[in-house]
């Protein structure tokens, strides 16, 4: 056996003959130090090689045993050494002062060879236990602490592309990977900003991303404060659920004070543009209450949680009837809400799969515990043009164009809102293209996009629009036909 393997004892008596007899008994198999003095004991335990065990007298000149143990155990440096009481006192109330003092042992003198050779040896394996399992336990701690942090980026990594609820639904449940759903009722909002791809087309791609990572900014943090789950983002528009993973039984009311407070944003975030120097942008925002599927949908290299059906689609139906910030509701959230929901217009939509027209409700705000309004709006004064100009019209159903181009007017315009004057009487909240002429019937460059209000007249055929899109070189040219601002 090596010398620097063996175990060092530290043997502490003022009788040298029994001193002696432990170098000869021990010597063999452990590195000994011996003193006769309690003071030169505590400066060898605290040295840079410490001793694994102390043999410790109780008689001893100027520090008896009982102190030298004390102050020991009273030293972070010497506390975990165990000591053994090597003593000629036999008596009971000696060994239980010899405990009580932290000794781990207690062995009377005259000893025994092999008495002794076993209890160092069972204290020495016991301390290297102890310290195997402390150095284990902080091994452990360590590890711990590496897959806290771990789990803390995960979570933050996966935070970015979902919500906390997902993630929660993911880490903790072991049916958070699982592919499948179920169904279940929950209301579904969604957002898009109004003629923003006529927008970016005059843009550099950095204005674009920065237009639209400033937008999905703000509304993400409305969005987490009212729990709805981000289902995804699609270019500028924004998928929300309320009621999945996690229910509440208020889905229908959060989904609503959130869309109000996102449209009340809308000021952040076209501050932030106008800082840039960038055009100010508009959002649009519908919201429906229905059963849908949710749940991991994909494959199992592949899985994405969302929510499927009928209902999605109808939100997003209704969201695309929007003008820039306006909300508009189907009955069943109105219903699921009740009176604190404050409404304006009632309209009714046809929609692909649905035999029956929907009704759907201008949000205006949600009284209660929320109480948030939009602000008034201010009464539009429309502008007679210097004269009608002509226009060419072409009704659109999900961004297509269907039918033929229709003769019409441009009568009257203010901002974004204007009359026009056509041959035909259209369905409430129909999307127009519009191609506009002047006076001597040359095509101006550019277009508008527009969406039919309230019939205004009969014969002949007038109709309230709201633009939704107007190109610069149109807006330019129509500012110089109105008589007065």
């Amino acid at each position: 056996m090596r010398y620097r393997t063996l175990n060092r004892i530290l043997a502490v008596d003022d009788d040298p003959g029994s001193l002696n007899l432990l170098v000869k008994i021990l010597g063999p198999e452990y590195r000994i130090k011996i003193t006769t003095d309690g003071r030169e004991a505590l400066e060898i335990a605290a040295s840079k090689e410490p001793p694994d065990l102390i043999l410790l007298d109780i008689m001893m000149p100027e520090m008896n045993g009982y102190e030298v143990c004390r102050r020991l155990k009273a030293d972070d440096k010497t506390k975990d050494i165990p000591v053994i009481f090597l003593t000629g006192k036999g008596d009971y109330e000696a060994e239980t002062r010899g405990f009580s003092e932290g000794a781990v042992d207690y062995i009377r003198k005259p000893f025994s060879m092999p008495v002794i050779k076993s209890r160092i040896r069972t204290h020495i394996e016991l301390r290297n236990q102890r310290k195997s399992l402390e150095m284990r336990a902080r091994e452990l701690d360590q590890a711990l602490a590496a897959l806290d942090i771990r789990n803390r980026f995960i979570r933050r990594t996966f935070g970015r592309y979902l919500t906390d609820d997902v993630v929660d639904n993911i880490l903790e449940t072991p049916e958070g990977m699982f592919l499948g759903g179920e169904r279940r009722e929950i209301t579904i909002m969604m957002s898009d900003l109004r003629g923003f791809s006529t927008i970016a087309e005059r843009l550099k791609a950095e204005e674009t991303v920065f237009i639209i990572n400033s937008y999905l900014e703000v509304m993400t943090e409305v969005i987490i404060k009212y729990r709805g789950t981000i289902d995804e983002f699609i270019g500028d528009a924004i998928l929300v659920l309320f009621g999945a993973p996690v229910f509440h039984g208020d889905e229908a009311d959060r989904a609503v004070a959130c869309a109000l407070e996102m449209q009340i944003a809308m000021g952040e975030v076209n501050k932030r543009n106008k800082a840039k120097g960038y055009p100010e942008v508009e959002q649009g925002i519908g919201i429906n209450t229905g059963p849908v599927v949710v749940g991991n949908i994909g494959s199992p290299k592949r899985v994405k949680y969302g929510a499927v059906g009928s209902n999605v689609n109808l939100t997003s139906r209704i969201q695309s009837f929007t003008y820039g910030g306006q909300i508009l509701i189907s009955k069943k959230t109105l219903d699921a809400c009740g009176s604190v929901l404050q409404t304006t217009d009632e309209m009714e939509i046809r929609t692909k799969g649905i035999d029956t027209p929907i009704t759907i409700f201008e949000l205006r705000g949600i009284g209660g515990k929320y109480g948030i309004s939009l602000p008034e709006r201010q009464a539009i004064k429309l502008v007679d043009l210097s004269r009608p100009l002509p226009i060419t019209y072409e009704i659109m159903a999900k961004n297509v164009i269907i039918g033929n181009a229709d003769e019409g007017k441009l009568l009257r315009l203010k901002g974004m809102v204007g009359e026009i004057q056509t041959q035909r009487r259209f369905r409430q909240l129909t999307h127009l293209k519009i191609t506009l002429y002047d006076e001597s019937g040359s095509e101006i460059a550019g277009h508008l996009y527009a969406m039919v209000g309230k019939t205004l007249s009969e014969s002949p055929v007038v109709s309230g629009v709201t633009f939704t899109s107007i190109t610069p070189e149109v807006r330019t040219f129509l500012e110089t036909r109105q008589g007065t601002h």
